[in-house]
């Protein structure tokens, strides 16, 4: 039998025991009915909210992010048999023989994404072997706190655990992450959501040169404000053509400004060359989302003085202008593709009424956008209320009131 995750390990990561002991022991129980009895080691990744930053970090931009409470959790043992056997709760069984993981068909969901990792990991020079493992996830899908990238994380702190001794660091297994969205699901991702989710807690993120990631002592709880995550009842799996148009044309910007990235050049060369370059590229919204890059910057280093400062009203104005220009210059609120389901801006709209009513708080589009979630943040006492109210739009199981987590991606001992 396998030794569960000790009392104060559960204690500092979920801040209770009771509850999280309970997953963990539907898992070993899983693990051991799937798979047969084996020593197993315990796993979490959480998901992650992007606070500020939206849409910048492909271009060289900077973010503050965080991991949130709500984890994927998995259940793992070595096999030796060189092939990975992973069995996620309500999907079926996948399997995937480590040596054939470059010929596994491109954009074919979970397989694909770990083939691409298997790939990626022995590209970089680490050691992967055959794993089962058995998991299960809170974690929204498809939703804008990104599943996959929580799903990607705790599989390479598996391999990282299981077969090398630890030695995979945080912007190793982000990248790792990215390599397989980009080259297996063929999905144009930066490295933000990988690393928000393993590293754990608020960090800033600058992706101008390597990455470099800087941890903020920070929470919205301590600030006396909970972050509510609203699922507008629609996810953005279907379009990634919209989603991948934003660095595209983005990267269009810096190639006419004779730049590889927008964090090559800066705001006032680029309205020095705003005239020309618009008559080059004949794209007023490629414009448009290069002044929200330059804008957006500033405000994340802005913001993340304000939060380790405990400014609490700095930080709503400082979201509340970064969710305006997501909204309007980004544009990525509804999809071109069917602009009359606008659930995202509906949900938003919904939520100033509220915010103006309460004259506290804040609102914005949340991950990718055009369709999926928005994050709220609204004062402690007051949330029961705000769920109450905008469940009756949504559904009450679309409304995720929830925390920053501290812990990343971890293993939790075995």
């Amino acid at each position: 039998m396998s030794t569960m995750p000790a009392k104060e390990v559960l204690e500092r990561v979920y801040g209770e025991s009771e509850k999280s002991g309970e997953r963990f022991a539907h898992l070993s129980k899983c693990f051991a009915k799937n798979f047969g009895d084996a020593e197993v080691e315990f796993f979490t990744s959480p998901g992650r909210t992007e606070m500020i930053g939206n849409h910048t970090d492909h271009n060289g931009g900077k973010i503050v992010a965080a991991s949130i409470s709500l984890d994927t959790i998995g259940a793992a043992a070595p096999n030796g048999i060189g092939t990975i056997r992973i069995l996620s709760e309500g999907y079926d069984m996948i399997e995937l023989e480590i040596a054939g993981a470059s010929f596994v068909e491109k954009r074919s969901g979970t397989k694909a994404l770990i083939a691409g990792m298997i790939e990626a990991i022995v590209k970089s020079g680490f050691s992967i072997g055959g794993f089962d493992a058995y998991m299960t996830t809170e974690v929204i899908a498809a939703a804008g706190v990104s599943s996959s990238a929580s799903f990607e994380m705790l599989f390479c702190t598996i391999v990282n655990s299981l077969f090398n001794d630890n030695k995979m660091q945080l912007s190793d297994c982000a990248k790792i992450g990215q390599y397989a969205e980009n080259q297996f699901w063929m999905k144009s991702s930066g490295l933000m959501d990988q690393m928000a989710c393993a590293a754990g807690g608020a960090i800033l993120l600058d992706f101008a040169e390597d990455i470099k990631c800087e941890k903020i002592d920070a929470s919205f709880d301590q600030l006396g404000y909970d972050m509510v995550i609203v699922n507008t009842g629609k996810g953005h799996g279907d379009l990634s053509e919209e989603y991948s148009a934003v660095p595209s044309e983005m990267f269009q910007v810096a190639e006419a400004l004779g730049v590889k990235r927008l964090c090559e050049s800066n705001l006032e060369e680029f309205l020095k060359n705003m005239n020309r370059i618009e008559n080059e590229l004949k794209n007023d919204r490629a414009i448009m989302r290069a002044l929200h890059f330059y804008s957006e910057n500033n405000r994340v280093e802005e913001a993340a003085k304000a939060l380790e400062e405990g400014d609490s009203k700095a930080v709503l104005n400082l979201l509340a202008e970064s969710g305006n220009s997501s909204w309007k210059w980004l544009q990525n609120c509804m999809s071109k593709s069917n602009e009359k389901d606008q659930k995202v801006a509906l949900t938003l709209a919904l939520t100033e009424l509220y915010i103006k009513q309460i004259k506290d708080g804040c609102c914005r589009v949340h991950g990718g956008g055009f369709a999926g979630v928005i994050l709220a943040v609204i004062p402690k006492e007051l949330t029961s209320d705000y769920v109450s109210y905008i469940s009756a739009y949504v559904g009450k199981e679309n409304v995720y009131p929830m925390q920053i987590r501290q812990t990343g991606a971890v293993s939790l001992g075995n």
